[in-house]
């Protein structure tokens, strides 16, 4: 009996199709996660500046809290009550005890309005926190 007679010779080649598939997955992916780190910065949020001895780079989980001028809330660019941001680091705290969460206050924002976020991260054992600044010298 020949059994070789149905085996390939030459191998079946280097295929461009799932390589060019996996390359267009790739660039909408970096391309969707550009796009939603510019919506954390795309408030109108002026934020101040401060020599910064040691920085820290920015961590992939984090949950960044803006405070404009007024005092409202937003979280990815919607703007929240004081009750839904409980709601919503309640359930963070939940998944992740260690979760970082960064605040972004306007430098005209009151001091009150701060205050009252730290009260809502530490009532909900939320210890991980920190405010952002621009280094001296840098660009926003």
């Amino acid at each position: 009996m020949n059994f070789r007679k149905n085996i390939q010779e030459t191998s079946p080649g280097f295929q461009m199709a799932p390589m060019l598939d996996i390359v267009f997955i790739l660039l909408v992916h970096f391309m969707a996660a550009t796009l939603y780190a510019k919506w954390e910065n795309k408030l109108d949020i002026n934020v101040p500046t401060a020599d910064a001895q040691a920085f820290k780079q920015r961590s992939r989980s984090e949950i960044i809290i803006n405070i404009d001028k007024e005092g409202a809330i937003f979280i990815n660019s919607i703007e929240m009550s004081p009750e839904r941001l409980e709601e919503i680091l309640t359930r963070v705290h939940s998944s992740s005890a260690e979760q970082p969460v960064i605040i972004r206050a306007d430098e005209e924002t009151q001091h009150k309005h701060v205050v009252n976020v730290l009260a809502i991260c530490a009532r909900h054992d939320i210890h991980n926190v920190a405010f952002a600044i621009i280094r001296t010298g840098a660009k926003q």
